[in-house]
């Protein structure tokens, strides 16, 4: 069912891109309202208008207007382009653009449009693990592995089990791991409060006590202890590209390295490695050893009263590994053995001075403060933003977050690593001026890592600084990430369920489970000529992205293509940090919505849970026999209630005085879908039933026939979906047309009154009345801000009607200090 979906929404896409011949690209997470807001419009006919104009998603009323930046399209094969800047619209809700005839998709402005991202990529990490894997639910790798390149210890098995897989492959590297975990590490200390805990340690549902993002952290820790298990003891990597023998699941992994059972584990030399035709250029241990260095430096701080005794040894192996970096420097790069690809690896400098910087924040000791500086001084930019050009891997990490360290410390050398920051912003800023995207990164092999790199660096020099000099051009690589490119589609698996994002990456995942890897950032678009420079890459279907090759670089969400649609995970990884950052930013615009509690689908299901409000909602479609009732009580009460009510509701005459008591009563009234629909299938929650379109048509054809009903003043912007079934598709398209979803407080039970007697989840009113006391005795929170769903109608067949113990309800739980509220 998952592949035929999968298919159904392919080709549906692929038509809906052939039938176009002008799109305007935007953020499809949405954006922050104060954000810079710029969509790209391209367009293979020539002529653009002056102005645009964005309209109201929900009521298709006008309510900005702007000029367009004109540039030539022929940068990405195009006869038109523009930018049209709508920074200045600020007012939360959705809307869409209009542009001459070309019209966006809807899009959210609000403060909540990048929560839960920066947990959301540990999807993929998770995934990765090596070891016990989550995701499969089974071990890989068990006899990770046998020693190679040592002088007296090679053929050793050595105990190295656990860590992450590299990419699709099943390799795992000291490099990526520890650049993964130590970007982590810094996300986390940066925004602490950002991350959830919604998974255990092993990486299995349910909460530990403990943020997810820190369960991955030492998972990957001790992994790198087993790789540098003594001083001047060094591991590189464990496996190599013998590995590359088709897709596989990890714990179906069989490949042969002529070790029986075991996997090759490449001991740390400093001289060139490759065990047959193909060796690398290794120059020197340095590289390695600094990234030993500085993530067990951060590591040990990070963990010193969580975990003392594993933070008492990362600070000695730390120490060690920087003075072992001295004794060699230089750089080691990846071994190959079948094939001449590589990480190719030549800078260490940098490393260097993150390991100097770590140590120093550890112990305080000005050696290790100056190190930074000497080792920082020798390249005050990072050689590819110099070069706008790198191999594979050349110049890694990609960003240098000592710099960034030294730029915030407070330190006499601050200033001198901020001016280094900005220099190497401006050089990419002075690049690529003819560029409608304004993405100025080297479209190499892995170019969203460098997009994450330059992001990062934006991001850090304006917090050190305060300057915004460089605002725009963040918000263009930001936003390329999530759909403004030529493609249209984000660069993150699975972000935004609903959108457009990679949905055939290069992975066994896709291949055997039918499924994207869920929070993996791919590598990306590249150079024309690098991709059809390399060996073994074949499209495996038509591409429906065929329309937008014609530029400088090229992108395929197709399974076959590994050069620009194969996760990493130190890409990946290297989201954290900026993710949690917007998501924070987004927290300072409304700093009391974190008492609104929301489902993982981002529905609200409690409202202001620190206070002791209950909020009464009322959902109707064909039945409403209890109306006259319910709203006799209220008014009896003096308690305002919420109405989600179906445009068939609506439209229904019986039912047309009801409508107008609940307007005139100062009551919420809100949609609940027009024909009721049914969203997503009930066996399958990730999967839609209804395109976006149809979703949009529905809900405005809502929100007509609560205007025809009366409803003249009040604004709905809360919305209930049909039978109260929804993904976090719907939770988000809700927000593109200004609206809210809510859904009522899980466990309070009152929702299942339309049960009939024959039905085997039938619940009594009785057993309802005391489920929702028992529900508001047992919970911490009580039923503070808890969502009451009560039908106000229900099939002939029950005719024991909660709502006829409406005002009992209300009585009970107001003589327990409850108030009622209304949306």
């Amino acid at each position: 069912m998952k592949r035929a979906a999968l298919t159904i929404l392919l080709t549906l896409f692929a038509i809906a891109s052939a039938q176009a011949d002008s799109w305007i690209r935007i953020n499809q997470l949405g954006y922050l309202p104060g954000s810079v807001k710029v969509a790209v419009w391209i367009s293979q006919e020539p002529g653009a208008p002056k102005s645009f104009t964005i309209l109201d998603a929900l009521t298709d009323k006008p309510v900005f207007k702007g000029e367009a930046l004109l540039y030539d399209g022929a940068v990405w094969g195009m006869a038109a382009a523009a930018r049209l800047d709508f920074s200045g619209l600020t007012a939360p809700g959705g809307y869409y653009i209009i542009y001459g005839s070309t019209r966006s998709e809807t899009f959210r402005i609000g403060a909540g449009v990048y929560d839960g991202t920066a947990d959301f990529i540990l999807n993929y990490i998770r995934q990765q693990r090596c070891g016990y894997n989550p995701f499969l639910a089974d071990t890989c790798h068990r006899y990770d592995g046998m020693i190679v390149d040592h002088p007296t210890l090679s053929g050793t098995p050595i105990d190295v089990r656990g860590g992450y897989h590299d990419a699709s492959d099943h390799l795992r590297y000291t490099a990526t791991t520890a650049n993964s975990v130590y970007q982590m590490m810094f996300a986390y200390e940066k925004s602490p409060g950002i991350f959830g805990d919604t998974h255990d340690a092993a990486g299995a549902a349910g909460s530990n006590g403990i943020p997810d993002i820190l369960d991955e952290v030492k998972w990957g820790l001790e992994w790198l202890l087993k790789m540098n298990p003594d001083s001047g003891v060094m591991y590189n990597q464990v496996a190599d590209d013998r590995d590359h023998q088709g897709f596989r699941l990890p714990n179906l992994d069989r490949a042969d390295y002529g070790l029986g059972p075991y996997r090759p584990v490449y001991f740390v030399t400093g001289k060139p490695q490759g065990l047959a035709k193909f060796k690398n250029r290794t120059e020197g241990v340095a590289s390695t050893a600094g990234k030993f260095a500085s993530v067990f430096a951060m590591g040990a701080k990070l963990f010193a009263e969580s975990e003392p005794l594993m933070a008492e040894t990362m600070a000695a192996r730390a120490a060690d590994a920087f003075g072992f970096a001295h004794t060699d420097p230089g750089a080691t790069q990846t071994a190959c053995n079948v094939s001449p690809y590589f990480y190719e690896e030549d800078n260490y400098v940098d490393d260097m001075e993150l390991a100097a910087w770590e140590l120093w924040r550890l112990t305080g000791e000005k050696y290790y403060l100056e190190q930074a500086d000497y080792w920082g001084t020798l390249e005050p930019h990072t050689p590819w933003i110099e070069k706008d050009t790198a191999r594979h891997y050349q110049f890694y990490p990609f960003v240098n977050m000592g710099h960034a360290g030294l730029g915030l410390s407070g330190t006499d050398y601050s200033a001198k690593y901020n001016e280094f920051m900005r220099k190497g912003l401006e050089l990419l800023y002075s690049r690529d001026q003819n560029d409608v995207f304004q993405v100025r990164i080297p479209f190499v092999w892995c170019s969203n890592n460098y997009v994450a790199a330059a992001l990062t660096q934006c991001r850090l020099y304006s917090e050190a600084t305060g300057d915004t000099r460089f605002d725009y051009m963040e918000a263009a690589m930001r936003d390329w990430l999530f759909g403004c490119n030529p493609w249209g589609t984000s660069m993150i698996c699975g972000l935004p369920q609903g959108g457009d994002y990679p949905m055939l990456p290069h992975s066994a995942v896709t291949v055997y489970l039918g499924k994207t890897t869920t929070g993996g950032l791919v590598d990306g678009p590249i150079n024309k000529v690098i991709h059809e420079s390399l060996k073994g890459l074949t499209l495996l279907r038509p591409d429906p992205y065929a329309a937008f090759q014609g530029g400088r670089a090229v992108y395929h969400d197709d399974i076959g293509d590994y050069s620009t649609n194969e996760p990493t995970l130190d890409g990946t990884a290297s989201l954290s940090y900026y993710l949690s950052t917007l998501e924070k930013e987004g927290r300072a615009y409304v700093p009391s919505s974190g008492s609104d509690v929301r489902d993982t689908f981002g529905a609200v299901i409690r409202k202001g849970a620190d206070l002791k409000n209950i909020y009464l909602v009322f959902s109707a479609d064909e039945h409403g026999e209890g109306f006259d009732h319910i709203l006799k009580v209220l008014d009896d009460k003096k308690i305002k209630a919420s109405f989600f009510l179906t445009g068939n509701f609506l439209r229904n005459r019986d039912y047309a005085p009801v409508v107008k008591r609940i307007i005139a009563g100062g009551h919420y009234a809100g949609p609940h879908s027009d024909r009721h629909l049914l969203y997503i299938p009930w066996e399958n929650r990730d999967t839609l039933l209804v395109t976006k379109e149809q979703f949009n048509e529905d809900l405005k054809n809502n929100i007509i026939a609560l205007r025809k009903a009366g409803l003249k003043k009040q604004e709905p912007r809360w919305f209930m979906a049909p039978y109260e079934w929804y993904n976090s598709a719907i939770s988000r398209w809700s927000g593109e047309m200004g609206l809210a979803l809510v859904n009522f407080t899980p466990g309070t039970g009152t929702n299942a009154d339309y049960t009939t007697p024959e039905m085997a989840n039938y619940r009594s009113s009785d057993l309802l009345v005391q489920r929702l006391a028992s529900f508001e005795e047992r919970e911490p929170a009580g039923l503070n801000g808890a969502i009451i769903l009560i039908h106000p109608g229900t099939e002939p067949e029950r005719t024991d009607k909660l709502w006829s113990r409406l005002e009992e309800i209300i009585s009970y739980y107001t003589d327990k200090g409850y108030t009622f509220s209304r949306f």
